[in-house]
C-alpha cells in the first residue's frame, strides 16, 4: 500500500497541474475537459475560475409582490424568495444571490450572466397551469376536422372554455424534462397526476381518445396534443417541437408552482465590478505576500522540513485551483479570504508534525523513526482541529447566505485538501529525503548536535535503543 501512494500523489498531481493549466482557445485550463462535480450528467465540460458580482459584475432585478393593501406575512415572503433562487438556480448561473428587501421587495442579484432576459421570464412567472380540453364540435378530432384550427405554442386559449385539471393537481415529484428519443432532437416533459386526481385523468383521457386537449401556462397554449389512448396511472407526456431550453422551462414552472401572491418587476439594472480588476490584482498580490512570508519562515524556521512543507503548499494550491474549476466555484472576495485561511490551516499541520518530530529526536530516536512517530503522534490533534473545521464550514454552508456559502465551501474545499497534502506528501516527500546522505545533519532540522541521533542509523546507539526496548 505504501508504495502506491507516491504514484497516487504523482496522478493527482498531473491531473491538477492538467485542470489549471493546459493550453486552451480560452487561456491557461481551458484546453482540458473534464467531468463536473456538480453536474456529472453534463458530459465533459471545460473547467472555468468563476468570478463572483464583486469581482466580474453582473445584474440585479428587483421584484415587488403585489399583495394589495395587505402585506405578505414573513413566511410567504419566504417562500417568495426560496422558489425565485430555485428557479433562477435552473438557469446554470452560480452562487445567485436572492434576499427579500423590506417586507413586500425581493431582490436577485446574478454574477457574470449575459442570460437576463431568460432570468425575468423564469422569475416573475406566477406558473398557473391549466388542462383545457379543446371541444370536438369546433376543433374535431385527431381524426376528423373541425371549423377551427388547434392553436399552437404560444397562442392564447379562448377564456370561455373551462379546465378539466389545474397544476396544483400534479405530483411534483413525476416532473422533468428528458429528450425524446423517438423524435430527435427534441425533448418532452413528463408529468403524473397526485392522489385521486391520478384515476380521474385516465377515467377522463379514456372518454376523450382523438379529442385534443391544451396545456395552458398563464393563458398561453404551451401544446395541444390529442389523446392517442388510455393515459393509465395518470402520468403521461407533453410532447411536440420542445428544444431543450423549452422543455426545462416549462418543467421548471410546474415543478415549483404558482407564487403565493403574483410579483411584478419593480427595477433593473447592470451591475459593474465593485472591486474591479485592479482591486482584485492588488488583493492577490497581497495574497502571493502573505503567502510567500509563511513559506519563508517555514524554510528559514524548519529548514529541510520546511522546504518540503513548501512544496507540499505549492501542491496544495494547484491541487485546490483544480477542485474549485471542475465544481466549479464561484470566486469572490470572500472565498479568496477562505483560501488564505486554509492555507494557514495548512501550514499548521506542517508545524504540528515538525515540531513533534524535534520532539522525538531530542527523545534520542533515530532520524527515520522520529519522522514516522512525529506524524503519527500530530496526526490526532491533526485530524481533530480539521474535522472542527469541516463541521463548523458545513454549518456557514447549509444554513449561511449566498456570500457565506461560498466562503464555507472553498473553505471546506481548503481543509479537506490540506489534510491530504500535510499529512500525505509531506510524509511521503520527508520520507524518501531522510534517506538520503546529505539529510544527515542537525541543523537541517534546526536540533543541535547532541540531540541529533541520525548519525547513529545502523550504528551503536541504533543497537543499544534496540537493546533497550527488548
Amino acid at each position: 500500500m505504501r508504495r502506491l501512494v507516491p504514484i497516487l500523489i504523482l496522478v493527482i498531481g498531473a491531473m491538477a497541474l492538467f485542470i489549471d493549466f493546459m493550453p486552451g482557445p480560452n487561456g491557461p485550463g481551458s484546453g482540458a475537459k473534464f467531468f463536473s462535480l456538480s453536474n456529472f450528467n453534463g458530459g465533459l465540460v471545460t473547467p472555468q475560475t468563476k468570478l463572483g458580482l464583486d469581482l466580474s459584475g453582473g445584474f440585479e432585478i428587483k421584484y415587488g409582490v403585489q399583495s394589495g393593501d395587505q402585506d405578505p406575512s414573513s413566511s410567504q415572503l419566504e417562500v417568495i424568495r426560496s422558489i425565485m433562487e430555485t428557479r433562477v438556480n435552473t438557469t446554470g448561473v452560480s452562487e445567485p444571490i436572492v434576499e427579500t428587501v423590506g417586507t413586500r421587495e425581493v431582490l436577485i442579484q446574478v454574477p457574470g450572466a449575459s442570460n437576463k432576459e431568460e432570468i425575468e421570464k423564469l422569475v416573475g412567472k406566477a406558473g398557473k397551469l391549466t388542462f383545457v380540453l379543446l371541444p370536438p364540435a369546433d376543433y374535431g378530432t385527431n381524426t376528423t376536422p373541425g371549423t377551427k384550427t388547434p392553436p399552437v405554442q404560444g397562442q392564447p386559449i379562448d377564456p370561455a372554455l373551462p379546465a378539466q385539471f389545474t397544476g396544483a393537481d400534479l405530483a411534483v415529484e413525476k416532473i422533468q424534462a428528458v429528450a425524446d428519443t423517438a423524435n430527435p432532437p427534441y425533448w418532452k416533459i413528463s408529468f403524473g397526476f397526485a392522489g385521486s386526481k391520478a384515476s380521474d385523468f385516465e377515467t377522463w383521457s379514456t372518454a376523450h381518445i382523438s379529442d385534443f386537449f391544451a396545456v395552458v401556462l398563464d393563458g398561453t397554449v404551451q401544446s395541444a396534443p390529442y389523446i392517442k389512448s388510455t393515459i393509465t396511472g395518470g402520468s403521461g407526456e407533453i410532447s411536440g417541437t420542445f428544444t431543450q431550453t423549452d422543455a426545462k422551462y416549462l418543467a421548471t414552472i410546474l415543478q415549483y408552482g404558482a407564487l403565493p401572491f403574483p410579483v411584478a418587476e419593480e427595477s433593473s439594472q447592470e451591475i459593474p465590478a465593485l472591486l474591479g480588476q485592479a482591486f482584485l490584482n492588488q488583493t492577490l498580490f497581497a495574497g502571493a505576500i502573505g503567502i510567500g512570508l509563511v513559506l519563508l519562515f517555514m524554510l528559514v524556521y524548519y529548514r529541510l522540513p520546511g522546504l518540503i512543507a513548501c512544496f507540499a503548499l505549492v501542491y496544495y494550491g494547484i491541487a485546490v485551483l483544480a477542485v474549485m474549476r471542475i465544481i466549479p466555484v464561484t470566486l469572490t472576495l470572500a472565498g479568496i479570504a477562505s483560501f488564505v485561511l486554509s492555507v494557514g490551516m495548512a501550514v499548521d499541520a506542517n508545524i504540528l508534525i515538525f515540531e513533534r518530530t524535534k520532539e522525538e529526536l531530542r527523545a534520542g530516536k533515530t532520524l527515520a523513526t522520529a519522522v514516522e512517530a512525529g506524524f503519527n503522534r500530530a496526526w490526532n490533534s491533526i485530524f481533530d482541529s480539521n474535522v472542527s473545521s469541516l463541521i463548523t464550514a458545513s454549518i456557514l454552508y447549509f444554513g449561511g447566505s449566498s456570500t457565506i456559502k461560498g466562503f464555507a465551501l472553498v473553505l471546506i474545499i481548503g481543509v479537506a485538501t490540506s489534510m491530504f497534502t500535510a499529512v500525505t506528501v509531506s510524509r511521503t516527500l520527508l520520507r524518501f529525503v531522510v534517506k538520503q546522505p546529505f539529510a544527515q545533519k542537525a541543523w537541517l532540522f534546526g536540533v543541535s548536535d547532541e540531540e541529533f541521533q541520525a548519525r547513529a542509523m545502523g550504528g551503536r546507539l541504533a543497537r543499544r535503543e534496540n537493546r533497550a526496548r527488548v
